[in-house]
Order: C-alpha cells, then sequence, then structure tokens
C-alpha cells in the first residue's frame, strides 16, 4: 500500500478539459486547494478528451506525461481534478508508482485539518469513511489472505471482509451521535422560533468573505482567513440591527463554504448542519464581487442550495469587496421593493449600515411589531458547536 508522505507533499496536478468550460478558473481553484491542503504545487498537466477513459481516466499517452513530470520535479502525489472511480484510482497509482487522489480526496483532507468541534469532526470523519468504502482495496497486497484467530476474527473470514464490517460499524455509530446532535440543534431551533426571532444564515462560495462579514457584524472573532474552507463549524450569534424603536434581534449564523462540484459525501455528511441553513428565515448571499468568475459561483451556490432544500428561502445578495472593486456602497431594490442587492465591503466597514437596516426591515416584514427585541444586553450571544 503507498503511505501518504509526510507534511509538504510536492504535487503534480491535473486538469483536463472535458467539455465543461471554464478551465482557467477552475484550474486557479485546484491550485488553491492545494496550497489549503499544505501541499506544493510542482506542475500542472493538461489536455482534452471527448470522455474519460474507463481505465486510467486520462489515457495511457496522458499518463506517461504526467510520470515524466513526477521525475522531472522530484514530486510525490498526484491530484486530479476531477472524480475518479475506485478502479482509475487503482490503476493509476500502478502505473505511476506513486499516490492518486482525486477532487473529493483533497476537498476531504482539507475538510479534516480544519474541522474543530465535535460535530465537525464527526461529519468529517463520516465523509471519508463513506469515500473509503468504495476503495478499501486500493494497493493492498494483503486483502486476499484468510486470517482468522480465537477472539481476532471469524474462522475464514478475510481481512478486507473485516475492514468492511469494522468500517460498517463506525459509521453507523457516527451517523447515531449525528442524529442525537441534530435533535438538540432542533429543540434550539423551536426555542428561537417561539421568540419571532429572525434566523438569518451567511452562504456563499468559499473564501468569499462570510467569516469576515459575521466578525464585522457581530464582533465574535470568528476564524478568519485567506484560504479555502477556513470555516467549517456553523457558529450563530444574536445582534440588534436597525435603530431605536424600529430595530429587531436577529440570529445570524455563519456556515461552510460551498464550491463547485461539491463532493455528495460531504453534502451528505454535513446534511445536519446544511438544515441550518434550509430553515433560516432568510439567506445573504455572500458574493466575491472582485472575482471573474462570480456567475458560476453564484451559481455553483445555487446548486448546493437546491441540493439542500434550500431553493426557496429568501435571498439577499450581498456584494462584497467593493474595495478592490473601487463600487460604491449601495442597496438595489427590485420591481417590488424587495431588497435584491446590497454592495458592501466587510474588511473595511463600508456599506455594513445598509445591511443591518435591511435586516431590520425583513425582521418588520416576517414579525411585525411581534420582532424580538432584546431585553437588556444588546450583545447576547450563542455559540452552536
Amino acid at each position: 500500500m503507498f503511505e501518504r508522505p509526510a507534511s509538504g507533499e510536492r504535487a503534480v496536478l491535473v486538469q483536463l478539459d472535458l467539455g465543461q468550460g471554464a478551465i482557467d478558473e477552475r484550474l486557479s481553484e485546484l491550485k488553491l486547494l492545494v496550497l489549503s491542503a499544505g501541499a506544493s504545487v510542482e506542475a500542472v498537466v493538461q489536455g482534452r478528451r471527448a470522455a474519460p477513459d474507463s481505465k486510467l481516466f486520462a489515457g495511457s499517452g496522458k499518463v506517461q506525461e504526467i510520470g515524466e513530470a513526477l521525475r522531472a520535479y522530484g514530486a510525490d502525489i498526484v491530484i486530479f481534478n476531477h472524480a475518479l472511480s475506485p478502479g482509475q484510482q487503482r490503476n493509476l497509482e500502478r502505473e505511476l508508482r506513486c499516490m492518486v487522489i482525486d477532487r473529493t480526496a483533497l476537498i476531504l483532507d482539507i475538510f479534516a485539518q480544519r474541522a474543530r468541534s465535535h460535530e465537525g469532526k464527526l461529519q468529517v470523519e463520516l465523509a471519508q469513511l463513506e469515500h473509503l468504502a468504495t476503495r478499501l482495496v486500493r494497493g493492498w497486497t494483503h486483502l486476499e489472505r484468510q486470517k482468522g484467530g480465537i477472539g481476532l476474527r471469524g474462522p475464514g473470514e478475510k481481512q478486507l471482509e473485516t475492514d468492511r464490517r469494522l468500517l460498517g460499524n463506525r459509521v453507523k455509530m457516527l451517523k447515531s451521535r449525528l442524529a442525537q446532535i441534530e435533535k438538540q440543534r432542533k429543540v434550539r431551533r423551536r426555542a428561537r422560533e417561539r421568540r419571532d426571532v429572525l434566523s438569518v444564515s451567511l452562504v456563499g462560495y468559499t473564501n468569499a468573505g462570510k467569516s469576515t462579514l459575521f466578525n464585522a457584524l457581530t464582533k465574535a472573532g470568528a476564524y478568519a482567513a485567506d484560504q479555502l474552507f477556513a470555516t467549517l463549524d456553523t457558529t450563530s450569534r444574536r445582534l440588534y440591527v436597525g435603530g431605536e424603536g424600529a430595530g429587531a434581534s436577529v440570529v445570524l449564523s455563519d456556515t461552510v463554504g460551498f464550491i463547485r462540484d461539491l463532493p455528495h459525501a460531504l453534502v451528505a455528511a454535513f446534511q445536519a448542519t446544511l438544515e441550518e441553513t434550509a430553515q433560516a428565515d432568510l439567506l445573504l448571499h455572500v458574493v466575491d464581487s472582485a472575482s471573474e468568475d462570480r456567475d458560476a459561483q453564484i451559481g455553483a451556490v445555487n446548486q448546493v442550495l437546491a441540493e439542500i432544500g434550500a431553493a426557496d428561502v429568501p435571498q439577499i445578495l450581498v456584494w462584497n469587496k467593493i474595495d478592490l472593486t473601487r463600487a460604491a456602497a449601495a442597496v438595489e431594490r427590485g420591481d417590488c421593493g424587495t431588497i435584491r442587492r446590497i454592495f458592501l465591503s466587510a474588511r473595511t466597514g463600508e456599506g455594513l449600515d445598509l445591511l443591518r437596516d435591511a435586516l431590520a426591515e425583513v425582521a418588520r416584514q416576517t414579525f411585525g411589531d411581534n420582532a424580538d427585541r432584546p431585553a437588556g444586553r444588546d450583545d447576547e450571544r450563542r455559540q452552536e458547536t
């Protein structure tokens, strides 16, 4: 079995044009993912195919080119910006004699590094195990040998069968623990609904500035960094928005960022956390307005929202990073007077008052005079982990 190299892996990246478009943006995003995982990019191998090769995904000629790049740059891992089948991954490792991972495994690795809370770690482990379940035979030579023994395994049970059984037991236990956490989350959610508090979730593409905006509004000090998937654990704070006599309390939640082709294993594992988004009264869809790929990023976020059942939750687009585009802070409304977009900079604070007023307006429209208001401290806080 190929052992994972120590930290500081030297990677060769593979990006094929299969007709999906936006190749430059996809490659740029892959490089950011690799750097976020702690590896260095030594070489990039590109090509064009009408369809993936059933055996090697990239075809024998392209695999030979990848092997040459590995030797030329002394790299020790190959990362495909595509989803590989277990058979393709196994065949590539046999041909290249090194570790080969796909986009899904790369994102899972980053999530494993970022998870801090107990729930986050459970969710990531569940996603990793379910991804591993179909790949247990990868590069292993001992799996077909019979290995029985009293108190160790059933007589005649193969190593592979034992590994699958133990993995299945662990997955079952993780799902049970996450179900208990979700029950607790629902109790808190019902209590919030009884108080007529507007529930607002920050959503958006990874690295769009959600955590920076969250901190600017709540002074929460949540971790924010210029890297992909800096936030995994949902954090919520209660804050008072709007002016005297016309304001309201809202609960604002910072959630994990989305990305194009988000692995289904992650969506399934984080279902409980993502349901918080689906149950929100309002989504603040944070957009990196300085990104040339922002339209595709908006589409990717909306696709994930549809997948988790949040497509019908009202949205306000938050056009962030106007300090980089030199746009003015503003509120854009639709034909019926509803707020469509807010232009602001979470880093400089320009336009934040417009967002606070917008949240107060939505709270009043949602709950009227019953909108919850603080009875004492305005900075009441709550964190979900």
